[in-house]
């Protein structure tokens, strides 16, 4: 980074804030601790963000050393983290757990996106509970227009994927919701059973998917932080 755009400052808080505290970049660092590696990939967990502003980032962070460019089985690049970019685990998550206990919840849920929602429940999604043979869980998201309304996880042979239009597979489970509901129990905001409670989330389909449903759904991995702000 040029000495324009830096601190001038030798702090080691300084130098590391130069790498890390570009815009996206943060965000971009936690996709790839959470396990994405390919392009498309990592678009899907930051969905607003531009493949150029993207790859740009992705440079950025291979000239820094925190990320490596590796050869993935189809030919294409795959992004990994370095030594250096593992042992930012800890600050991402220590910056996520200070999110969920001092950020208003009613912040958060100003931000609402079904496409980063659907993108995390399908990768923290736990198969075990659910039945051993192929699984089809439609969200219906009933307060969004047509386009962006219906989404599907298909769990099979502990894989879960993600589709966007209908997979022609018979539905085990529909979860008829608004997208704010659904946002904040998989933050943890609020427990599954009261939303549907108050009609909020709407189960439909095979009484066993629906009744473990708060055990398969996998909830984000700081909703278990004790909020200090409502």
């Amino acid at each position: 980074m040029s000495e324009s755009k830096g601190f001038s400052q030798f702090c080691p808080v300084s130098m590391a804030t130069e790498v890390l505290c570009t815009r996206w970049t943060p965000l971009v660092i936690r996709e790839l601790l959470c396990g994405s590696a390919r392009f498309g990939d990592l678009r899907r967990g930051v969905p607003r963000m531009s493949p150029t502003l993207l790859s740009q980032r992705l440079k950025e962070l291979e000239a820094a050393g925190v990320v490596r460019v590796d050869t993935g089985a189809r030919g294409t690049p795959e992004y990994h983290l370095t030594e250096a970019g593992e042992e930012l685990r800890p600050v991402i998550m220590a910056l996520g757990n200070w999110g969920q206990r001092w950020v208003e919840s009613s912040l958060s849920l100003r931000n609402l996106d079904p496409s980063l929602l659907m993108w995390d429940m399908r990768r923290w999604l736990r198969p075990e509970p659910l039945p051993p043979h192929r699984c089809t869980v439609q969200f219906q998201y009933r307060d969004l227009e047509a386009a962006r309304r219906n989404w599907w996880l298909v769990i099979e042979n502990g894989e879960v994927d993600l589709c966007l239009t209908d997979p022609g597979h018979e539905v085990d489970l529909l979860v008829n919701a608004t997208l704010r509901a659904m946002t904040a129990v998989w933050m943890g905001i609020v427990r599954l059973k009261d939303e549907v409670g108050e009609g909020a989330i709407i189960l439909d389909g095979n009484p066993g998917v629906a009744r473990s449903m708060d055990r398969w759904l996998g909830l984000s991995p700081f909703a278990d932080q004790t909020r200090r702000v409502v």
